[in-house]
């Protein structure tokens, strides 16, 4: 009957799970690392192969607490053996979701006291957008060069690269891209702007820190004009910079906080957090301003408030800064340009990208995972989970070291 099964793949059953992956699985660029990981446990991914990798980047600054957190793990099962999927937004009042946002919003300040629950990061970028426009009554978003708040239409209309939405237009109007650590660009922020988006650190364009005070101008001009402010923590959230919260350190406040990544403690789950007098416009006019079928699911909420609680009570934030300074202090080679840093988010920065995805595959080849960032792909990415300990920091220093100097002298 079946002649020719190349026509019927699924009945292909000596096909290598690699070989469905490529068949079968949506692919984003033509080079996958296609690394099959089979286990993960705190720092370390293991492969179909029995390859041990240490894990830098943590899942792009989503494992904070490592991988299989014993903790979190326990929470997600516990609440699997009671309910999972529930009607999240609707006529159910359940513990997972309120114990967790009376738990994050007493780690904020006052005003931040109202949590919308999402799945993602872009999707907390989407609320906040329309939360924005509903709130002010006013169209115009800036948000700034460099930065990545996502990839669904809306947040990628807030993207400056031209590579990557020229073939999505058109996009959002009415939206404005400054320069980021630019003082001056703060007067296009006027009366007819709804919201200001903007990272705390640009963590894409390769961990940009905020110089001069930019981000207090960049409140008082807000407040000015009435302006919403956004603050992107999707990356630097949840203790990656050595506070539980970037603008912990930075002297400034948000309207509206974005939250994801790290906030799921390894499940898909993000929020943004804003008044409840600004919240409040999403029930009426319309009713159900903004809904979802899964965000604030149980078991993310589970998991999230259990990583919360291991963040407030361990001493995993605390210790950021002396680890970060480990790294910085072993990363020292010719071929290093610079090492940019806040907490454990780091950039390393390289001649070009050549030879930064070259020591990146080595690295990877030697068991150390790492990757580059969206609009500085000459930088190798560090941002590695919280848990990670002295020891390890310097055998991963030390690898990344052996292959500089293997791809150099190749």
């Amino acid at each position: 009957m079946y002649q020719n099964l190349e026509q019927y793949p699924y009945l292909c059953t000596s096909m290598t799970q690699r070989q469905l992956f490529l068949r079968h699985i949506a692919q984003t660029s033509d080079a996958p690392l296609l690394l099959e990981i089979e286990q993960a446990d705190g720092v370390y991914l293991a492969d179909t192969k029995g390859t041990i990798y240490i894990d830098l980047i943590a899942g792009i600054s989503v494992s904070n607490l490592g991988h299989c957190y014993p903790v979190v793990v326990e929470a997600i099962h516990e609440q699997v053996t009671r309910y999972m999927h529930l009607m999240v937004y609707g006529e159910y009042v359940y513990s997972p979701q309120v114990e967790l946002a009376k738990l994050l919003v007493s780690s904020l300040p006052r005003t931040l006291d109202s949590v919308y629950f999402v799945n993602s990061g872009t999707e907390a970028t989407e609320g906040a957008m329309k939360l924005a426009k509903r709130y002010t009554n006013r169209t115009e978003l800036i948000s700034f060069q460099n930065a990545y708040h996502g990839s669904t239409q809306g947040a990628l209309s807030l993207m400056s690269s031209d590579y990557h939405t020229q073939n999505y237009r058109p996009l959002l109007p009415d939206i404005r891209h400054l320069r980021f650590n630019n003082i001056a660009d703060l007067q296009h922020i006027t009366e007819r702007t709804a919201a200001v988006i903007v990272e705390p650190i640009q963590a894409e364009a390769g961990v940009i820190v905020p110089q001069n005070n930019f981000l207090q101008h960049l409140r008082a001009r807000c407040l000015e004009t009435g302006t919403l402010l956004i603050l992107d923590e999707i990356q630097t959230g949840y203790g990656r910079t050595g506070t539980l919260f970037a603008f912990e350190q930075l002297g400034i406040v948000p309207d509206i906080l974005l939250l994801a990544k790290g906030f799921g403690g390894g499940l898909p789950l993000g929020a943004f957090v804003a008044n409840k007098r600004i919240m409040s416009v999403l029930s009426h006019n319309p009713v159900l301003g903004h809904i979802t079928t899964f965000g604030g699911n149980a078991v993310c909420c589970s998991a999230s408030l259990a990583t919360l609680k291991v963040l407030l009570t361990e001493d995993y934030i605390s210790q950021v800064k002396n680890k970060e300074q480990l790294f910085r202090h072993l990363l020292v080679h010719h071929a290093i340009k610079s090492v940019r840093s806040f907490g454990l988010l780091m950039a390393v920065e390289f001649a070009n990208f050549e030879l930064n995805k070259r020591i990146i595959d080595r690295c990877i080849e030697k068991g150390v995972i790492t990757d580059w960032f969206l609009f500085a792909d000459n930088c190798m990415r560090i941002a590695p989970p919280l848990i990670i300990t002295e020891p390890q920091i310097e055998y991963a220093c030390r690898t990344i070291l052996e292959a500089i100097d293997e791809v150099l002298s190749n």
